[in-house]
């Protein structure tokens, strides 16, 4: 009883030593009057504390269990007013109760109030199905009646037979506590797992009745029993296990909604048993000549008869409940059978110290898949998923598809395992899925949480609930790691997963394949960062790199950022891009610092990224860890991005300018955004975008266009540089209107890291904060 707490242990364990101190005084002097009496009361006493127990019962229980409760509790009381009218006869009337006596009567409303309770807990879908077990209880109950007949009972037949109302009160009792005995036995076998606690309490404190009433119809009918003799602490006990199951049911979970129930091997030849003992052992005894023999092979000819139907009858219903509690599609369980047993090894972790898990995983992008390859091909991706999900699971766990793209494991063991089986699943997705011929990456997102021993009222819906808050939460990270549930996860509110779902114009299934190679690719290092040299225009030395992103990809060669960026911010891959660049130029950089190479760099930044207030903090750790000056770190936004949440970007940038690292407007010229810019921006530097300088060379309003922006630039203290210079009167043209910088193929190409160590050689030991690129 380690999962009850104490106010339920005292009150079941308490009662049982009255009894066993009850025995031992009939026992030893039952025969005395005052002995008599307290057997009398004590036994009244318990079935009173029997009938409280179950209306205790009654009021915690609902549906079909509160109809149980209450037959049950109006049977106990039928049961405690016999008992009570019993007193009556012996304590005030000075004589036995006579049988059969007024106190028989509440005893027959027992009997049947009892068996109408026992087929309320049932848990069967169909009326009929209670009226099929009530059928068996009767059928067992007359079968094995007979079959104490022949054994015992005509005795009592022998001494009551010219007394009709003593004979019938006498014979009822074995006859209906063989029926209720029968319907306990089979609904135990068709219980519920979290209700078997109880009705084998109900099944046992019937079982012991049955003895109790058995063995006094035996001495009754020898007038060997009276008041006092040691039977009676067995309806004393009797009564005690009646109040331990009520009790323990007020801690018990409610039980499952009805489901297509298969039954267990031992609820089909059970029914057939007491036929089967009465029709084989009873005709011999009675019965003379060849009937003696072939009685007994007919009995046993129908018996295997009717469990064979059963058995096959089984086989229907579970191949039927089988494909109720699959998916169909994938043959994994189904969201009610994965419930089911979760809510199963919740009950088993309470008692057994079991480890139980739950992970849930959704699909990334699944909808692209689903509107480009069409919903056939879609479903057998699905199927594939599956099978690897399966293969990843261990003997005992539970692998289930939850809904259209989702699916959900539950682990269970005595050990937690469930990082290393969650390692499993994420490393089984790693290997492309081949549809229609198309190879096909998928990513999933995962989450996890494990039912903590601390927390014993955890219920099954909130672990689910928790496992679906760490899959969210994977998914907005947009990480192919494992997440686990904390405390300070919240719900996602949906979003972006899908968003490519929108896209339009392109192949669908190149669109997905080449989503999932990029997935691949950020997730296993496969995107380069290389640096373009920045030159002063003036001296021609180089001033700096600016860091952009490459993508070798194994079979298209190494694309730009054109033929992937989109798909990057549609897939809300842009955090984890931009931390991968920053990254890797912090550490090219810090190694070029080491070498006495004093080269800043320059890094693009987007919209998510400048709406977080603690990314001065975060990039100045960065810088620090790795011993570098905030001046080497530049941070471009393009003039497009600001557009909204003005004062919150505008409240970063300011910071990052007073921790030193430098701020510059990317592309200036290529959007539709308002020179106030340059006015309202805390910035360092302006970069006019390729085509803004262009055609300075051979347009008139062009040029002056770009001239006033260098001017005015310059007048707001900010350097001015050009990107794009690809030929030398373009570069001769801006050096002389005083652009600072230039940028471009005409000085020199992206070139990997190891290239651009040589470019500069300044003392690394300098720690100012004074700009490299300054205005001039």
């Amino acid at each position: 009883m380690g999962r009850y707490p104490r106010q339920v242990i005292a009150p079941v364990a308490a009662p049982p030593g009255l009894v066993l101190a009850l025995a031992a005084l009939l026992a030893v002097a039952g025969d005395q009057p005052a002995v008599r009496v307290t057997d009398d009361l004590v036994n009244f006493g318990l079935l009173v504390y029997a009938t409280v127990c179950a209306v205790l019962a009654a009021r915690s229980a609902l549906g079909r269990l509160h109809r149980a409760w209450v037959l049950l509790t109006a049977a106990l009381a039928a049961w405690a007013l016999g008992d009570a009218v019993w007193l009556l006869y012996e304590l005030i009337l000075r004589q036995d109760a006579p049988v059969p006596s007024a106190a028989d009567a509440f005893y027959v409303v027992f009997a049947l109030l009892a068996i109408a309770a026992m087929t309320q807990f049932v848990a069967e879908p169909m009326r009929e199905s209670r009226l099929r077990i009530a059928l068996d209880g009767i059928t067992a109950a007359l079968c094995l009646f007979l079959l104490a007949w022949v054994l015992a009972l005509h005795t009592v037949y022998d001494t009551y037979r010219d007394d009709l109302a003593a004979l019938f009160v006498t014979l009822l009792y074995p006859a209906t506590d063989l029926a209720m005995l029968t319907i306990a036995v089979v609904t135990l076998l068709r219980a519920d797992a979290r209700q078997r606690v109880v009705l084998t309490l109900l099944t046992a404190a019937i079982a012991v009745m049955a003895v109790a009433d058995s063995t006094y119809a035996v001495l009754v009918a020898a007038d060997r029993y009276q008041t006092g003799d040691p039977i009676d602490a067995v309806w004393g006990a009797a009564a005690v296990i009646f109040s331990a199951a009520a009790l323990i049911s007020r801690r018990t979970p409610a039980p499952r909604p009805p489901t297509l129930h298969v039954p267990s091997n031992a609820s089909l030849w059970l029914p057939y048993m007491p036929l089967l003992l009465a029709g084989t052992i009873g005709p011999p005894l009675v019965m003379s000549g060849l009937e003696r023999f072939v009685v007994p092979l007919i009995v046993v000819a129908v018996c295997l008869r009717q469990s064979v139907a059963a058995w096959e009858n089984r086989r229907l219903l579970a191949a039927a409940a089988d494909q109720a509690l699959r998916d169909p599609l994938t043959g994994l369980a189904n969201t009610a059978l994965f419930d089911d047993r979760l809510a199963h090894a919740m009950t088993l972790r309470s008692r057994l110290d079991r480890s139980v898990a739950v992970l849930s995983l959704d699909l990334d992008d699944f909808k692209l898949i689903n509107d480009n390859l069409g919903h056939s091909a879609a479903d057998r991706l699905l199927a594939d998923v599956g099978r690897r999900l399966a293969a990843c699971a261990r003997t005992g766990d539970t692998v289930a598809r939850t809904g259209g793209d989702e699916f959900a494991l539950l682990l269970e063991g005595p050990f937690d395992e469930s990082e290393t089986i969650a390692q499993q699943v994420s490393d089984a997705f790693d290997i492309p899925f081949t549809v229609d011929g198309h190879d096909i990456l998928l990513r999933p997102s995962i989450g996890v949480t494990v039912a903590s021993m601390s927390e014993p009222d955890l219920t099954p819906e909130i672990l689910r609930e928790r496992a679906a808050i760490a899959m969210q939460a994977a998914k907005r990270a947009r990480s192919p790691e494992v997440h686990t549930f904390s405390a300070d996860m919240v719900p996602a509110d949906g979003g972006g997963a899908d968003a490519a779902a929108g896209r339009s114009g392109g192949d669908g299934a190149a669109q997905i394949r080449l989503l999932g190679e990029l997935r691949h690719a950020i997730d296993h290092n496969g995107l380069d960062v290389v640096y373009q040299p920045k030159i002063d225009l003036r001296t021609g030395d180089t001033v700096g790199v600016e860091a952009l992103l490459r993508w070798p990809h194994p079979q298209r060669g190494l694309l730009l950022p054109d033929a992937f960026l989109s798909l990057i911010r549609e897939q809300g891959l842009i955090q984890r891009v931009t931390e991968l660049v920053l990254n890797r130029a912090l550490d090219d950089t810090a190694h070029w610092y080491g070498h006495e190479a004093r080269i800043p760099v320059a890094v693009n930044l987007f919209a998510p990224s400048l709406r977080e207030t603690d990314l001065p903090d975060k990039l100045c750790r960065e810088l620090g860890r790795r011993g570098l000056p905030t001046d080497l770190l530049t941070v471009e936004i393009t003039e497009d991005i600001v557009l909204s949440e003005m004062d919150l970007v505008t409240a970063v940038l300011r910071r990052l300018r007073e921790y030193g690292v430098r701020v510059a407007i990317d592309d200036f010229g290529s959007g539709y955004s308002s020179l106030s810019y340059l006015r309202d921006l805390p910035i360092d530097e302006v970069k006019l975008d390729r085509n803004f300088i262009a055609p300075v060379t051979s347009d008139a309003r062009a040029a002056a266009v770009a001239q006033a922006v260098i001017e005015l630039t310059h007048d707001l203290g900010a350097t001015v540089v050009a990107e794009g210079i690809e030929d030398a009167s373009t570069a001769d043209w801006l050096r002389e209107h005083g652009c600072d910088v230039g940028q471009g193929y005409l000085f020199g190409r992206p070139v990997e890291a190891g290239r651009i160590g040589g470019l500069a050689a300044t003392d690394p030991r300098r720690t100012d904060d004074a700009a490299v690129i300054g205005p001039p």
